[in-house]
């Protein structure tokens, strides 16, 4: 296979893509280039379909090389082993703005990889995996309505800007990815320092329009490399069985669809859906074979769902109805708790209708910062917010352990829409955690943990610059009309055309998130969306701020207490001493503990600039240890005169403490204006001697005299 290379001009960077050398055996394989970023992006199908699948099998993944960015893995075991998070996130973008692109009927199994074999910081290997993706699918025999592309906005001054390199992502208030077919926007990824509606809309469409260049690229690319799509196998449905299925439930499930109460709802479409599968099963269980009769079954569901599907739609779009009786833009009923768990440093219960999310806050030290081992230059991170989904919180049993791609996804968009108005380090000296537990789910839990976090990390005493709370958007389409609700439940979701999560304080937005199932939406929607969601915003706020109204001024009696203060940065090895043996010393005699380990020792975070921070929950040990730092690093005037401790006598002087931590030498010669023949004729251990520092020798030993005091 010849090899081909394309080049585009993109905002002043080249994007290059080689196809015919590398992965010849995928169905579909492109090397992208971008700036000194290199992935490899695969697209393979399986040669058979699952027609029977409830699902479409599509796999996504973005595989990290920590050889791209020149590290060698952590641990004990020196190779890539789970993704990261990052690289969870990334495959997870990836997927959004491909899946809906499918032809709804194909079943085959579609794998996507994406090899990240070089990074360059400043051009991301994630939105070139992404265009590698799409190019893949696109120049492949496998079906799919692309080509779809993604670029980064941020804005600096007012001015936006086409994928910020890092020096300038840190200047800008604006963090979004935007995805898209050249006609509309299809997915949305977005964090804000409180940015306005207006301006968001903005960045979206200036997004776009940068978006359709790369479509452009990617659309002569497959016109010169592209290959004739398969045929796929179908499962195919008869105009009568519609017909027949139709007769026999849809009116029965308009009315189960009306019920407002989910688990009763949810119970009557599955009984009803169970009784007709049942009557076929057992009018056609002797006439046809099993597989057949697995077919007819399955067919006879899909048409159950088309109909749901249908009416559905009809109820909200036609009837301006919905399901639980409320208005298109009216939000469920809300109720708020703090201080629940007494032992935690702070928690809060947030419930909205039947979305219930428990946050919890736990403060720690800096050193209990969580490290990151990828392909990012951050390598370090002291806010955290983690996400946990148990089954029975939608009444079901199942799956337990490692956290999913879901939640994954949804603790990294609570943590980005919070991050904003966390303090520096240097305000709050503090590792902080926050954990949200889904107790109940009907939609909408990302946001109610936005909200549960907010009040917990208030009630923790953290001081936050202002509330955050978080909403969840849906728009149904019907032919030509469209409604957008406000915030949305589990089957406005799943039966719905958006999710369209937002999230910010009263002055704007601090996050965003959409995924759609339809081709794209248009500025129109984007801009009624933003509209209705931030009404629905200030609405939580008041709720929330009527629980609680600003941060405590103090932690919790079980959180640990700080203290900072700055040391000259040449006596930290002093204070942590020869193979940590000071600083051991000092955590086991100030905190009476016999190993550091002990949950009860202070803890002692020393930075390269000096900076020391002490966390313990008794303020007295916290100042005990302070105060034994300070002796360590305080500094010898020379020529001054101070008042020393005998703690040792040899031959050759006595040794002298100035106090705590700090000794030094009076030599014999030094010790009297008399000749001395032995040290211990003049002093003893214990006595107090008046003494003048007079310098440090070779070693960095210091040196005191007795004499020139006498002499004086």
């Amino acid at each position: 296979m010849e090899k081909k290379v394309f080049e585009l001009d993109f905002y002043g960077r080249k994007v290059i893509v080689e196809n015919g050398e590398l992965a010849k055996q995928a169905d579909g394989a492109v090397l992208i280039r971008y700036g000194d970023t290199v992935v490899l992006s695969t697209a393979v199908v399986s040669k058979t379909a699952n027609l029977l699948s409830d699902f479409f099998p599509l796999m996504v993944l973005y595989q990290e090389k920590l050889y791209s960015v020149g590290k060698i893995p952590g641990g004990f075991i020196k190779r890539e082993g789970k993704p990261t998070d990052a690289a969870t996130l990334a495959a997870r973008m990836i997927d959004r703005p491909l899946r809906p692109l499918f032809p709804e009927d194909f079943k085959n199994e579609v794998q996507v990889v994406n090899e990240v074999l070089s990074v360059d910081q400043d051009n991301s290997p994630e939105l070139a995996a992404l265009f590698g993706s799409s190019l893949a699918l696109s120049i492949s025999k496998i079906p799919f309505n692309g080509p779809v592309a993604a670029v980064k906005v941020g804005r600096i001054d007012g001015e936006f800007i086409i994928n910020p390199t890092v020096s300038q992502d840190e200047k800008s208030d604006i963090s979004l990815t935007v995805a898209g077919t050249k006609e509309a926007i299809n997915m949305v990824e977005a964090g804000a320092n409180e940015v306005s509606e207006e301006d968001m809309l903005e960045a979206l469409l200036f997004g776009h329009e940068a978006i359709k260049k790369l479509i452009d690229f990617e659309n002569e690319i497959i016109k010169s490399i592209g290959q004739e799509k398969m045929d796929y196998d179908k499962l195919e449905i008869t105009d009568a069985l519609r017909d027949e299925v139709n007769s026999l439930v849809r009116n029965r499930l308009d009315e189960a669809l009306r019920i407002k109460d989910k688990l009763e709802k949810y119970a009557a479409i599955d009984a009803l859906k169970e009784e007709l599968v049942s009557k076929y099963n057992d009018e056609n269980e002797d006439v046809l074979k099993p597989d057949e009769l697995k077919e007819l079954l399955t067919k006879v569901s899909l048409i159950f769902h088309e109909i749901e599907y249908e009416l559905f739609r009809n109820i909200v779009v036609k009837e301006k109805t919905r399901a639980d009786g409320r208005a298109m833009d009216e939000i469920r009923p809300l109720s708020t708790a703090i201080d629940l768990l007494p032992r935690t440093h702070g928690s809060a219960l947030f419930t909205r209708g039947q979305t219930q999310a428990l946050a919890t806050v736990t403060l720690g030290a800096l050193g209990e910062h969580q490290i990151l081992d990828g392909l990012g230059i951050e390598d370090a991170k002291r806010f955290m917010l983690h996400y946990n989904f148990p089954a029975f919180s939608v009444g079901e049993t199942g799956r337990y352990g490692a956290p999913g791609r879901r939640e994954i996804g949804h603790g990294a968009l609570g943590e980005r829409a919070l991050s904003y108005v966390i303090p520096n380090e240097e305000e709050f000296p503090y590792t902080i955690r926050v954990v949200s537990e889904i107790l109940e789910s009907n939609g909408s839990s990302s946001q109610a943990t936005i909200c549960a976090g907010t009040m917990a990390l208030m009630a923790a005493g953290v001081p936050i610059r202002k509330p955050v709370a978080g909403i969840a958007m849906g728009l149904i389409t019907h032919e030509e009309d469209y409604t957008i609700l406000t915030d949305i439940q589990g089957m406005e979701d799943h039966l719905g055309d958006m999710d369209f999560k937002v999230a910010g304080t009263r002055d704007g937005i601090t996050a965003l998130q959409m995924d759609i199932k339809i081709s794209g939406i248009n500025r129109q929607i984007l801009k009624e969306a933003l509209t209705q969601a931030k009404k629905a915003r200030m609405q939580i706020l008041d709720v929330i701020e009527r629980q609680i109204s600003e941060p405590r001024k103090e932690v919790s009696k079980y959180a640990p207490k700080t203290e900072t203060f700055m040391i000259n940065p040449d006596k930290i090895k002093d204070v942590i001493g020869r193979g940590g043996e000071m600083i051991t010393k000092i955590i086991l005699e100030c905190s009476n503990v016999n190993t550091v380990n002990d949950i009860k020792a202070v803890k002692v975070d020393l930075e390269d600039d000096g900076r020391v921070v002490i966390y313990h929950t008794d303020r007295d040990i916290i100042n005990r240890t302070a105060e034994r730092i300070k002796n360590i690093a305080r500094e010898v005037e020379i020529g001054k005169v101070y008042t020393c401790k005998v703690v040792s006598v040899e031959d050759f002087g006595c040794f002298v403490e100035l106090w705590p931590g700090c000794e030094g030498l009076i030599h014999v010669s030094q010790l009297d204006v008399k000749r001395v023949n032995k040290p211990s004729d003049i002093v003893k251990v214990g006595d107090e001697l008046i003494a003048i520092a007079t310098g440090y020798d070779k070693k960095g030993k210091l040196n005191l005299s007795r004499k020139d005091l006498l002499k004086k």
